[in-house]
């Protein structure tokens, strides 16, 4: 079962939609967060905490949307499947 995730990003054009992502998993005493990587650069985006139950299964992805608001950029990807 696939599940999306929402990532901030910082920075855009390293990413397209429709590109296979690598996510790198950091562990914090009461959460897991992911970072993402792809094929061009690294550490391009990152999750919220995630609680220690909802660890990911799946370690890729695909970008499904790229979006900005006012607050900055944030990638959809879909994991898993």
């Amino acid at each position: 079962m696939a599940r999306e995730m929402i990532f901030k990003m910082e920075r855009t054009g390293f990413l397209d939609v429709g590109e296979r992502v690598n996510l790198t998993e950091g562990v914090l005493p009461s959460a897991y967060y992911y970072t993402l990587d792809a094929e061009r650069a690294r550490s391009l985006a990152m999750s919220p905490n995630i609680p220690l139950n909802e660890r990911l299964t799946s370690k890729e992805g695909i970008v499904r949307s790229i979006d900005e608001n006012e607050r900055g950029f944030y990638v959809t990807v879909e994991i898993g499947g």
